[in-house]
């Protein structure tokens, strides 16, 4: 026969594994374990500064980032658009931007980015006339933008495209069309950093839960250590967190706090959670 106490710790522990799933699905964020060591998370937005337009569309269809210090065409790589097809820059004015790249990509030096333009890009006057904007270089061969970045290992980067729509517009004399010259500055920043740590034993393969005390409400991210106690969460904003590891009912939470910086991994080392 079962002892009263074995009887209750089979009864609690169903809610306490439900208990722990629903702050992991809660979560703002999660991250893969550390099998993505070695990458960074590249992020390109665009924004605009105003215009005296109705609409300014461009035709966004690819975006690629050279690797080399060269203008070698094997050194362009093309990055997943979250969205091909037009965009109106008037709409991502006043420190407002749009996501075109979320993606990991490897560490290391990224020299210059370039827009592949398809034809549908067109200008809407003030009186509501519709121009079509004739792009013939960025559609051929793209639109080369230098950078000169060095993406670090596990921390998130992002890529700012401030398009100046006042400067990228131009009239063509008295013939009534217009060309788009895009004048776009870029600026890239570390945007979050990461905490790494490893579990002891490995065999917990515990949850991992980063709850940040520095803001209200406190956002929390989670993650799970892997096969061999490694674990690993990028995309974690500036800030002081509270790290908990859950390794199972019969065994106390295990906790540390830190602070992280946009540039930098914090590593916990190794963990004992038993």
């Amino acid at each position: 026969m079962k002892s009263n106490f074995v009887m209750k710790i089979n009864q609690l522990f169903p809610a306490f594994a439900l208990a722990l799933l629903g702050l992991a699905s809660c979560s703002k964020d999660s991250s893969d374990d550390t099998s993505g060591a070695g990458m960074s998370k590249f992020e390109v937005r665009l924004t605009d500064a105003p215009g005296d337009y109705a609409a300014v569309n461009i035709d966004v269809q690819q975006v690629q980032v050279h690797v080399t210090d060269g203008d070698d065409e094997a050194g362009w790589q093309t990055l997943p658009l979250i969205r091909p097809g037009v965009y109106n820059i008037m709409d991502y004015t006043n420190g407002n931007s749009v996501g075109l790249v979320s993606a990991d990509f490897p560490a290391g030096k990224i020299s210059q980015i370039r827009l592949i333009l398809g034809p549908n890009n067109t200008l809407v006057l003030r009186d509501g006339t519709v121009k079509a904007l004739t792009t013939p270089s960025a559609q051929q061969s793209g639109l080369k933008l230098k950078i000169d970045a060095t993406l670090v290992r596990d921390v998130t980067y992002q890529l700012l495209l401030d398009f100046d729509v006042a400067k990228s517009i131009v009239k063509r004399g008295n013939s009534g069309q217009y060309n788009l010259k895009p004048v776009i500055r870029t600026i890239t920043t570390a945007v979050a950093g990461g905490i790494r740590g490893v579990a002891t034993p490995a065999s917990t393969r515990p949850l991992v839960l980063a709850i940040r005390t520095s803001t209200v409400p406190n956002d929390t991210l989670s993650t799970t250590a892997d096969a061999a106690g490694g674990f690993l969460l990028r995309g974690v904003p500036t800030g002081n967190y509270r790290v908990e590891l859950h390794s199972g009912l019969l065994y106390p939470v295990v906790t540390r706090n830190i602070s992280v910086s946009n540039d930098q991994i914090t590593d916990l080392g190794t963990v004992a959670v038993r």
